[in-house]
């Protein structure tokens, strides 16, 4: 009879419930969450079908030039392609949350509204997971993630500090200075000035000693004269997007501090979404509302390397 009674009670409580997860899930989507990085770093991606088992792209480089010739010439030089097929697969993800039979049945009663607190515990697991993917990869999956892609052009700065360290803390604000324009003019003249890297992101570390340090005897910070002059912005007038941000402490050769100049631009690199993190309908299982929530993610491609560059030992 206790079976019984526990069931129809589920039953009786199950719209109540459902009505309240549509109040709870509208509050969470609203909610943006600072600390999470990959959405302003990586342009995403979610046009592919929410079931797609894999999306299919293609990294191309240019190759060819022009050439003097003559007024009937036969042998024009012509430009190609270099492009490379790639696949990478899709997979579900998934993190829920839910309500015991007596917190509903209290909430019903005294005409409450259920707390959104697991709700959003679950929405931010999905970021967090979303994330760590698109920076770090998961090679459970065979996915790489920015901060240490394969087929990056990477090397150290210049040992040209005290002690022929490379280490900023080791070099005067000219030698940084010299050191970030170098990453940046680096992409744009290897690339025959096809690409320009629009985005510089450093280890939070660097960034707030840069953030505070002067340069020299000026009032200035290292961080504002670079805001201001830097090759990106003399080439094209634009600000140079300069994030601090966790992660690229250790993750250079050696376990150096790295740092990473891109265009930020889905050309060059994005992260395939194909069905954003999302909550399915409330399921009754055993005493507990159970709200699963579920996420298909294709992991980060960068379809153009040359367009990224990695410097380390900073």
């Amino acid at each position: 009879m206790q079976h019984m009674f526990s069931q129809d009670a589920m039953q009786a409580n199950l719209g109540f419930v459902v009505s309240q997860t549509s109040h709870v899930e509208a509050q969470v989507y609203n909610i943006k969450y600072p600390d999470i990085q990959y959405p302003s770093l990586i342009p995403v991606d979610t046009s592919a079908n929410a079931y797609a088992t894999s999306v299919t792209y293609f990294s191309m480089d240019k190759v060819g030039k022009a050439e003097w010739v003559a007024g009937k010439a036969k042998d024009i030089p012509l430009v190609g392609l270099s492009m490379d097929k790639f696949e990478t697969p899709v997979f579900m993800g998934a993190i829920g949350y839910d309500w015991g039979i007596e917190e509903v049945g209290q909430a019903s009663m005294l005409g409450v509204n259920l707390g959104a607190e697991k709700a959003m515990a679950a929405r931010r697991a999905s970021e967090e997971f979303i994330d760590r993917i698109a920076l770090f990869g998961d090679a459970t999956k065979g996915f790489a993630g920015l901060f240490d892609y394969p087929g990056i052009d990477s090397s150290a700065v210049a040992a040209d500090g005290t002690n022929a360290s490379t280490t900023w803390a080791s070099k005067s604000g000219d030698l940084i200075l010299r050191d970030v324009n170098d990453l940046l003019s680096g992409i744009y003249t290897d690339t025959l000035t096809t690409e320009i890297a629009d985005t510089l992101i450093l280890p939070f570390s660097r960034y707030n000693s840069l953030a505070t340090r002067r340069l020299g005897d000026t009032e200035v910070t290292v961080l504002e004269f670079l805001r201001r002059h830097n090759v990106y912005t003399a080439t094209t007038g634009a600000p140079l997007l300069i994030r601090g941000v966790r992660g690229l402490d250790t993750i250079g050769a050696g376990t150096s501090a790295r740092m990473i100049a891109y265009r930020r631009s889905p050309e060059v690199l994005k992260l395939h979404l194909p069905m954003p993190f999302q909550f399915l309908p409330v399921q009754v299982l055993g005493l507990s509302y159970e709200v699963p929530g579920i996420l298909r993610l294709g992991g980060l491609d960068i379809r153009l390397p040359g367009a990224v560059r990695y410097r380390d030992g900073i």
